[in-house]
C-alpha cells in the first residue's frame, strides 16, 4: 500500500492485488419538510397553467402538421390516379387507332381487288346480265369541223401601280384630252 498523498503508479509489480482503501461518503442527514407558503403554491398552479398551455399548443402544432401532411400525401395521391387513369384511356384509344388502321387497310386492299377490269366485267355480266357492244350496236356521229374557241376581241390593258404624283398627273393628263 503507498502512504497517502502518494501518487499509484498505473502497473503494479508484484504479483499481490492492490488493497484498496474504502472510500467514505459524507452522510447525508435527512431534511425535514417544508410546509409550502401559499406564495410557493400560487407560483406552482402558474407553472402548472403555464405548461398545460405550452401542451396545448404543441399538441395543437402536432395536429396541425399531421393534417398537412396527410393532405399533401392525399393530394399527390389523387395526381398518380388522375395519371393512371389518363395513361389507361391513352392507350385504349392507341389501341383503337390501330383497329381502325387495320380496318382501313383491309377496305383498301378489298377496293384494289375490286377495281380489278377483269373482276369488274366478270361482276357485270354475273350480277346485271351485261354483254360486249356488237357492231349493230356501235353508232357513230358525224362533228363539223369548226372550231368553237373564239378569238379574244378586247385589248388587255396592264396597269402598274403608280405613285401619288403619278396618278395626279395621268388624271389630269385625261381631262385635257
Amino acid at each position: 500500500m503507498a502512504a497517502p498523498g502518494r501518487s499509484y503508479n498505473r502497473y503494479q509489480y508484484e504479483t499481490s492485488p492492490r488493497k484498496l482503501e474504502p472510500v467514505i461518503e459524507p452522510q447525508r442527514l435527512p431534511r425535514t419538510p417544508k410546509k409550502p407558503s401559499t406564495a410557493s403554491k400560487k407560483n406552482k398552479q402558474e407553472q402548472v397553467a403555464k405548461a398545460k398551455k405550452i401542451a396545448a399548443k404543441t399538441k395543437a402544432k402536432m395536429v396541425t402538421y399531421l393534417v398537412v401532411g396527410f393532405g399533401v400525401l392525399y393530394a399527390i395521391s389523387f395526381q398518380n390516379s388522375q395519371i393512371n387513369e389518363a395513361f389507361t384511356k391513352k392507350q385504349s384509344l392507341e389501341r383503337k387507332i390501330s383497329q381502325v388502321k387495320k380496318e382501313n387497310e383491309q377496305l383498301e386492299v378489298s377496293i384494289q381487288n375490286s377495281l380489278n377490269l377483269s373482276q369488274i366485267e366478270a361482276l357485270a355480266k354475273e350480277r346485271l346480265g351485261m354483254q360486249k357492244l356488237t357492231n349493230k350496236q356501235t353508232i357513230y356521229i358525224d362533228l363539223p369541223k369548226k372550231d368553237y374557241v373564239e378569238a379574244g376581241s378586247k385589248e388587255v390593258k396592264i396597269e402598274e401601280n403608280e405613285g401619288f404624283l403619278d396618278s395626279i398627273i395621268n388624271y389630269i393628263k385625261n381631262i385635257f384630252k
